[in-house]
């Protein structure tokens, strides 16, 4: 809650590539739940191949024929029911997926939170950073006592945002440094979450705080700014008196739009978080048209808004990008983590979006939909071709003149491999189109 100086040296390893190369090498080694279904069905599929193998040795050698032919009906249905192209049903679409993602910026973390992605139908968008740039720019300056200026409020509420790593404070010290003002040094920094900043300038004492920490403080809101939406309004109060008041407006991304109505379409709630005022996070949901929103939400209440939503029986999908996002992040059935945020949300997440793009997150949705359906088609084949293959390889077409050769129960054993291996390869990423379902 506090202001620190530091000054970090790191290697290679702790570069930003560094770790996303890692990440998606994590990710490829990572078994999900579908994976492992395959390994045991691949597995009982050996049993199988052992079992039916000796089974039709035996059969065919009881009812008189010779033991080359009955051997070589055995080595057939062992060859034909080898699980090569199960085992590899999974892992290949894990491989395939995974590096597509990466290369169309959607670094995966946990499998099994990517191919559940199919089952969301609510999703969580942090505000600031998120469905907005991030970035503030200062729309007015309003004096309320005498004796203050412009000049002089942006002076002392930039001398002390100047130690804040918030969005709003950047804001205004981009603002005090374009108009020239000077920046004395602040004293006894100090943050409370949601509530805003405080701490010494120039022998004074200052604060910038949000309209709730104001109220906390026994100040009312000056007449007319209650209701003002669309943007956000921090006041400053110099010695316990309200000098004046600072609007920042924060753009909303162009792919915002899109995006939700992308996710609507396809029967997905989306829904707003933000410690904005609720005049605020009303006019930004109601410009972007989402299903719902949740306003002057402080940091350590963001999980508990992912849990109501849960409680209303949603598969939720929590984005953000900041520290005080991550408990929300790991509460989600899938979170997701703006790659412009901090480390510890990406730590956190299940996914990460590198662009910072709201539309990644209806690819990414999509996405999983088109991969799990891969790994259920490469399943089924791998499976399925079993049931009409191994009665053949085991002869009991016999009498009608039809016999597998071992040779031709090798063939179609690997082409059964290279029938899964080319599906996988099919997958595609169409982002653009946010077509991939159909992939």
């Amino acid at each position: 809650d506090g202001a620190l100086e530091i000054e970090v040296e790191g290697a290679g390893e702790d570069s930003y590539l560094s770790k996303v190369i890692t990440m998606v090498r994590e990710a490829q080694a990572t078994k999900s739940r579908t994976q492992a279904l395959s390994d045991r069905a691949a597995f009982w599929l050996t049993i199988i191949a052992i079992t039916v193998g000796l089974a039709t040795l035996v059969g065919w050698l009881a009812v008189g024929a010779g033991l080359q032919f009955s051997i070589a009906r055995m080595a057939t249905v062992m060859i034909i029911t080898c699980p090569h192209a199960l085992g590899l049903a999974i892992p290949l679409v894990v491989s395939v997926s995974t590096a597509k993602s990466a290369q169309n910026g959607l670094l995966i973390r946990n499998r099994t939170a990517f191919e559940n992605a199919r089952k969301i139908t609510a999703v969580l968008f942090d505000k600031t950073g998120t469905l907005t740039r991030g970035s503030f720019e200062v729309a007015s300056v309003d004096i309320h006592a005498d004796g203050w200026d412009t000049a002089k409020l942006l002076s002392v509420a930039g001398a002390l945002e100047n130690q804040s790593e918030h969005p709003i404070g950047k804001g205004i010290v981009a603002r005090a440094k374009e108009d020239g003002v000077e920046l004395p040094e602040a004293q006894d920094f100090q943050a409370e979450k949601g509530k805003g900043v405080g701490g010494t300038v120039s022998g004074s004492r200052v604060q910038v705080l949000s309209p709730g920490g104001l109220e906390e403080q026994g100040h009312s809101l000056p007449e007319g700014f209650k209701d003002r939406g669309g943007v956000t309004r921090v006041f400053v109060l110099v010695e316990g008196e309200l000098a004046g008041s600072i609007a920042l407006a924060d753009t909303i991304r162009p792919e915002s739009y899109e995006a939700i109505r992308a996710l609507q379409r396809r029967g997905i709630k989306c829904w707003m978080l933000t410690g904005d005022n609720e005049a605020t996070a009303k006019a930004v949901a109601e410009e972007l048209g989402m299903d719902g929103h949740f306003a002057e939400v402080l940091p350590d209440e963001k999980q508990e808004k992912v849990k109501e939503l849960q409680g209303r029986g949603e598969y939720v999908a929590m984005t953000g990008d900041g520290v005080n996002d991550s408990p929300a992040l790991a509460q989600a059935q899938v979170g997701v983590a703006v790659g412009s945020g901090t480390d510890v949300a990406a730590a956190t997440a299940d996914i990460v979006l590198v662009n910072s793009n709201p539309l990644d997150i209806t690819a990414m949705i999509l996405f999983g939909r088109a991969t799990y359906n891969k790994m259920v088609q490469n399943l089924i084949w791998a499976t399925g071709y079993n049931v009409v293959a191994i009665p053949l390889a085991a002869g009991v077409l016999a009498s009608a003149g039809i016999i597998l050769a071992p040779e031709v129960g090798a063939i179609l054993m690997s082409l059964s491999t290279v029938i899964v291996a080319i599906n996988a390869r099919l997958l595609r990423v169409k982002k653009e189109a946010l077509s991939t379902e159909n992939a």
